[in-house]
């Protein structure tokens, strides 16, 4: 008699959480690369998600970028992370001028019991696709940055926890009367990540 073997897409906490740290560090350099923060021939093409990425080649970012999404699995596994934000800001004034927010929703079940999710990887590549493609498109619905530019890296957890020595309180670091736009989310079952970018508006949009 035939038989045949079904697999099913187990989504545990950890591999969730393995995906969303992942997900914004290829989103960060994606950002990073397409507002023109750092030099264009600073970044190699590597694919992921079915498409062609952009990654930092400069060091000291790509540090940054590592020890960051270490951390955000960290907090993922803990259920204590709320929201990511990558703030670009004026080299010269400090002046924010976008905030590209990632909200987190985490399933509180799973991190309590332990319990796991069905999902496909597929469909989960699928959802981050659409953000990343959102993301590379950005030059068509947000200002030009024609100043140069710093980034920082905000994270929102639970009041309960420590942040390590390298993370420092800070302000909110908010535009005032901001454009925003609504990207695409994209969810493992475990955590929803909704994405937002608000941008400083043009001067000419406000004559």
């Amino acid at each position: 008699m035939a038989s045949r073997t079904v697999s099913k897409d187990i989504i545990t906490l950890r591999g969730s959480a393995a995906i969303v740290s992942e997900f914004f560090g290829y989103a960060a350099n994606s950002i990073l690369y397409n507002r023109g923060v750092y030099p264009e021939e600073s970044f190699t093409k590597v694919k992921k998600y079915g498409l062609t990425m952009l990654l930092t080649q400069d060091e000291g970012v790509k540090a940054f970028i590592a020890n960051l999404t270490s951390q955000l699995s960290e907090w993922l596994e803990a259920g204590k992370l709320q929201r990511i934000v990558l703030v670009i800001m004026s080299k010269a004034t400090s002046e924010v001028l976008e905030r590209w927010n990632f909200n987190i929703e985490t399933d509180s079940e799973v991190v309590e019991k332990g319990a796991i999710k069905e999902k496909s990887d597929k469909e989960i590549m699928r959802e981050i696709q659409a953000i990343m493609r959102q993301v590379a498109s950005c030059i068509t619905y947000l200002p030009c940055l024609d100043e140069p530019c710093v980034f920082d890296v905000l994270a929102y957890t639970d009041t309960d926890v420590d942040a390590p020595g390298t993370w420092v309180e800070s302000d909110a670091k908010l535009i005032s009367n901001p454009q925003m736009v609504k990207l695409h989310s994209f969810d493992t079952k475990i955590h929803k990540v909704d994405t937002l970018v608000s941008y400083k508006k043009d001067e000419w949009d406000e004559e």
